[in-house]
């Protein structure tokens, strides 16, 4: 998959960076000063964007990060089956099964017609949000 590469130091909050072979979305950031014979430290804190899983690292500032490609798209909700939806895509219209996330808004707001947004990240799809 597509991605592009960024140091350490320029992985603001909201940006998401590839962390265990994940993709994750920084939540919090600082940055320490050098010492006499050192470098910048970088603590990053970021969530998965597919399992929730939340990551803490500490790492030079020059290390670089993969950020990946995220494509964002449209689809309709054909069924809901318990925890999984169907969906069709309204550019391709291809059928896919994807998992309802564990969200309290997104979990009560789909059903069947509704229209989600959902993003494909590295071959992993996931539903995001309510259209």
């Amino acid at each position: 998959m597509a991605f592009k590469i960024i140091d350490a130091t320029l992985a603001k909050v909201g940006t998401t960076i590839m962390l265990e072979n994940e993709p994750c979305t920084v939540r919090s950031f600082d940055i320490s000063k050098t010492g006499k014979h050192g470098h910048a430290k970088v603590r990053i804190e970021a969530i998965g964007i597919f399992d929730g899983k939340k990551r803490v690292i500490v790492r030079p500032g020059h290390e670089r990060f993969e950020v990946p490609m995220i494509n964002k798209r449209k689809a309709q909700v054909l069924s809901v089956n318990g925890n999984q939806a169907s969906v069709m895509d309204l550019e391709s219209f291809e059928t896919l099964d994807l998992l309802i996330p564990q969200d309290e808004e997104l979990q009560s707001g789909i059903k069947e017609e509704a229209q989600v947004e959902y993003w494909e990240i590295e071959g992993k799809k996931a539903i995001k949000r309510l259209l």
